[in-house]
């Protein structure tokens, strides 16, 4: 039950639930999607961004938490280990085991390579297992992977890498054979025809989904393909940094179990960072939907050793994280339940979006809402607007809710709120890194040799904004292809020369020269939790921004 204070609102929302479901708003132009995002879009607050001192995106500004740690002091210096009293020694060392690590590692494996992955926290603690609405393929009759690519390479603004893009939507249909003969199980009709339904920026119904745990059944199913096909993988090793050979090539990695704090070293013949996003570093405050992990570990990794980073000044912020009760604060909402025909709804009980805009303008909109005083202060402080979940049933019938969004059904519900009756909070929440590592078609990173990338930690596949399901695909689709090239690639090396790690004197002294010390450690492994994420929803943007709308 909602309290007190919050009963006049939900009076006007349930007034005019039948009205709001007729009501259809139409979709912004593209000047006023623009001037939108300028005015409340986080990305575009530019008083948050710190300017890059060293490395290979010097003088390009970032969000001030991923600059500090960009440009932190290495975890690890040549004195402090023998690099070449190697622990491991393997083919493919993959640095990550989410959805894309594993998609690598079963790829890599598949064509012969000695594997060997390492994660930080436990086989499969990733975001990929927190992903929930769906995936997206055009597989329908109506569809095709050209539509697809419209629809992703303008969700991201036009600026996704073209050949990224394409490779992303042609190998789509592909991708879900492969996942289905593994053992996913998508949702289907009674005759066995995968079900699809629209997501935001969607121009087709190409969202597959299995519920609302996708990623979870994704990342279960590809997980026991990695033990079934007894692929090494050590838990608690969080890699802190690359190292190279005496001809500047990536020849392995530096960890350190996070239990004992020992060192190993890794020496292999080609290296994946599939390490994922950095929703744990709340940048400008916000809270997430990522797992424990997401601290950037990767971006650092690759910058120390010259790799440029795409759009790494761009974020995506979910609309409809939690926002009520205290406990699930940023846990994600799933599109789907906007999918299913939600809305969402001001405290005055108006809808003031379409239901279906991308995720930045969704975000942006939601913003502006508050800051023009039509949010809902939530006791304890931060702000809100409504997801009117009761329409949904009342659209396609009882039982709806239950049998297509158990997990959001779930997770209300232990708080004593029933979705099918009341609408929930929400407010935007840090949910994905659309910037990351440079790499082309075959995942190679950019600036490097032997080094692959995939997953969440790449840039340039998605542009400045992300669509809902696109993350999915693009850790199978990536996630294979660095599988496939770094065991060719692994063929094709006798023998890994001398280790060494000269690249992390070499960046320190640049911070030095340029008097940077940002008082941090990197990679940070592990968030610190001091702010106060409800401070920021109340306070981050001041009502004097809606002017500029």
């Amino acid at each position: 039950m909602y309290p007190e204070y919050l009963q006049l609102s939900l009076e006007k929302v349930a007034e005019k639930r039948e009205e709001n479901i007729a009501f259809q708003p139409e979709r912004m132009t593209a000047d006023e999607k623009e001037t939108l995002l300028q005015g409340y879009h986080p990305d575009y607050r530019k008083d948050q961004y710190t300017e890059l001192r060293a490395g290979a995106n010097k003088g390009e500004f970032v969000n001030s938490e991923l600059a500090e740690t960009l440009m932190g002091r290495a975890r690890v210096h040549a004195s402090d280990l023998d690099l070449n009293n190697v622990d491991y020694d393997v083919d493919v060392l993959i640095i990550g085991a989410g959805g894309a690590g594993c998609a690598a590692a079963i790829e890599a494996d598949e064509a012969g390579a000695d594997v060997l992955m390492a994660t930080k926290l436990r086989l499969g603690d990733a975001n990929t297992m927190m992903a929930e609405g769906g995936i997206q393929g055009a597989t329908k009759p109506g569809d095709s992977p050209a539509q697809h690519f419209l629809d992703a390479y303008g969700g991201g603004h036009y600026l996704g890498k073209k050949e990224l893009v394409y490779k992303l939507v042609t190998e789509a249909p592909e991708c879900f054979k492969w996942l289905s003969d593994l053992g996913v199980e998508f949702d289907k009709e009674e005759d066995g025809t995968m079900i699809a339904i629209h997501g935001g920026g969607t121009s087709r119904k190409r969202m597959h989904a299995a519920k609302d745990y996708t990623g979870a059944e994704i990342m279960r199913t590809l997980r026991d393909e990695t033990r079934c096909r007894r692929i090494p993988c050590l838990n608690y090793a969080a890699v802190i940094e690359l190292v190279r050979d005496e001809g500047g090539n990536i020849g392995g990695a530096i960890l350190v179990n996070t239990n004992t704090k020992e060192l190993k070293v890794v020496r292999a013949k080609t290296t994946i960072i599939t390490t994922g996003g950095s929703g744990r570093l709340h940048i400008q405050g916000f809270p997430t939907s990522n797992h424990h992990g997401a601290t950037a570990d990767g971006l650092v990794l690759a910058y120390r050793v010259g790799a440029p980073l795409l759009f790494a000044d761009t974020m995506q912020y979910h609309p409809t994280g939690a926002a009520y009760p205290e406990q699930i604060l940023g846990a994600l909402v799933t599109e789907k339940v906007r999918g299913l025909g939600a809305k969402l709804v001001n405290a005055e009980g108006e809808v003031f979006m379409h239901p279906l805009e991308t995720r930045d303008v969704a975000a942006a909109s939601v913003i502006r809402e508050c800051s023009r005083g039509l949010g809902l202060d939530i006791q304890g402080g931060g702000q809100a607007v409504w997801l009117d979940t009761p329409m949904i049933e009342k659209i396609h019938g009882e039982g709806t809710i239950v049998s297509k969004i158990p997990g959001m059904f779930k997770m209300f519900n232990k708080y004593g709120i029933d979705m099918r009756k009341e609408p929930i909070l929400i407010y935007p929440t840090l949910h994905y890194q659309n910037g990351g590592i440079e790499i082309n078609e075959k995942c190679e990173v950019a600036n490097t040799t032997n080094l692959y990338a995939a997953g969440e930690v790449v840039g340039g596949i998605h542009g400045r904004n992300r669509l809902m399901g696109n993350s999915l695909l693009d850790i199978i689709v990536f996630g294979r292809e660095a599988g496939r090239q770094a065991a060719a690639r692994a063929k094709e090396i006798d023998h890994v020369g001398k280790l060494n790690i000269d690249h992390v004197a070499e960046f320190e002294k640049e911070l030095a020269d340029a008097w940077v010390d940002t008082g941090v450690v990197s990679p940070k492994l592990f968030p610190h939790y001091k702010a106060d994420f409800r401070n920021y929803l109340r306070t981050s943007f001041s009502s004097d921004r809606a002017d500029k709308q």
